[in-house]
C-alpha cells in the first residue's frame, strides 16, 4: 500500500483573521499583501508556449487578467485550437492551471502540446488553454488575488477573472464538447497552507485529511463514467503510482469508487470539470511531493492521461 502524508494538523490558528469570523476587505489585504512573485508566467509559460507552438495549433488571445484596482498588473491569457477546425470530428478540451500552484498541470500541458498536439489534430478538433490563473501561477497560490478560488466559480456571473474568461473561451470556441480533461495535483500544501487559509476566510474549522501518496482522477458524480476513468488509471500506471484508499476507504474525505478514482458533483460545486456537457470528463490529481516522483514523472502523469482519454473517445 502507497504511504499517505499523516502529519497531523497543526492546533495554532492561522495568521490572519480572527477564528470563528469570517474575513472581510482588511483581512484578504492583509493576505494579499504577503504574497510574493515566486516565478515568471511569461518565462515559463507564454516563451515556450509561443516558441513551441504546434504546426496545426492556431494560437490566439481570449482576454487578459485585470487587477489594477489592487495594485496588480494585467496578465494575458492565451489558449491553442485546432487550425483546421472540422465540424465532424469530436471536440476536446484540455484545461491546465486553474490552481496556480498545481506545476504540472501547467507543464504537462504545455509539453503535451509541443509533443502530442500535432499527432491528434487530425482526429479530433483540439481546444488548449494551458495556464488560466497566471498571477497565481507566478504566486505558487491557490487563490486568485481576491482571495478567490477559481475552480469553485465555474458557473454563470462568475466572481473569478480567471473562471468568467475561460467559460466565454469555451463557449466562444466549442458549441459542444466531447472530453474535457483538466489538469491538477494535490500537494502536501494543501494542507499546510491552503486549507487552513481557506477555514480562516471561511470562519470554519479546517477539515483535515490525509494527502494520499500517488494519483488519483475526480469524475463526475452525473457522469462517472467508470469504464472511462479505469482506462486512464491503466495508462498512468505505466507512468506513476496509484495512490490507495485510507483506511476509511477514502481519498481526502471522499469514498473510493473504484481504484484511484472518487467521485465530484462537480456542476454543484462550480469546479471547472462541470463547465461544459461532455460526456467524458476528468480531473487529474498529481502528487507532486512523493518521495518516488520526480517532476518529470508528474508531467509524465498528465500526459499519459490525455493521451489515453483522446484514444478511449475515439474507441466509444
Amino acid at each position: 500500500m502507497n504511504p499517505v502524508s499523516t502529519a497531523a494538523p497543526s492546533t495554532a490558528p492561522y495568521p490572519i483573521g480572527t477564528p470563528g469570523t469570517p474575513w472581510g476587505a482588511a483581512e484578504k489585504a492583509a493576505w494579499l499583501a504577503e504574497q510574493r512573485l515566486q516565478r515568471s508566467y511569461a518565462d515559463e509559460v507564454l516563451a515556450p508556449l509561443k516558441s513551441r507552438l504546434p504546426g496545426t495549433g492556431e494560437l490566439f488571445q481570449y482576454g487578459a487578467t485585470d487587477y489594477a484596482r489592487l495594485g496588480l498588473g494585467s496578465y494575458p491569457l492565451y489558449a491553442v485550437r485546432s487550425r483546421a477546425w472540422n465540424a465532424l470530428l469530436p471536440v476536446v478540451l484540455i484545461t491546465g492551471g486553474v490552481h496556480g500552484y498545481e506545476t504540472s498541470g501547467v507543464q504537462g500541458c504545455l509539453q503535451w502540446l509541443a509533443q502530442e498536439f500535432d499527432r491528434h489534430a487530425g482526429r479530433v478538433n483540439l481546444l488548449v488553454l494551458p495556464c488560466i490563473s497566471p498571477w497565481a501561477y507566478e504566486t505558487i497560490n491557490r487563490w486568485n488575488p481576491d482571495a478567490i478560488d477559481p475552480n469553485r466559480q465555474f458557473r454563470p456571473d462568475s466572481p473569478a477573472q480567471e473562471s468568467a474568461l475561460a467559460l466565454a473561451c469555451v463557449a466562444a470556441n466549442a458549441a459542444r464538447v466531447d472530453l474535457h480533461v483538466d489538469l491538477h495535483e494535490t500537494t502536501d500544501t494543501d494542507n499546510s497552507e491552503f486549507g487552513p487559509a481557506k477555514a480562516a476566510r471561511d470562519g470554519k474549522t479546517f477539515d483535515w485529511h490525509a494527502i494520499p501518496d500517488g494519483f488519483y482522477l475526480v469524475a463526475d458524480v452525473e457522469r462517472p463514467a467508470p469504464e472511462f476513468q479505469r482506462a486512464l488509471i491503466e495508462a498512468v500506471q505505466q507512468v506513476t503510482h496509484i495512490a490507495e484508499a485510507d483506511e476509511h476507504g477514502a481519498i481526502i474525505g471522499t469514498p473510493l469508487q473504484q481504484f484511484g478514482v472518487i467521485n465530484y458533483a462537480k456542476r454543484t460545486l462550480g469546479l471547472c470539470g462541470g463547465m461544459t456537457g461532455a460526456g467524458f470528463v476528468t480531473t487529474t490529481e498529481v502528487y507532486p511531493d512523493s518521495p518516488t516522483a520526480s517532476p518529470a514523472q508528474c508531467n509524465a502523469a498528465q500526459m499519459a492521461t490525455v493521451t489515453a482519454a483522446i484514444e478511449y473517445l475515439l474507441r466509444a
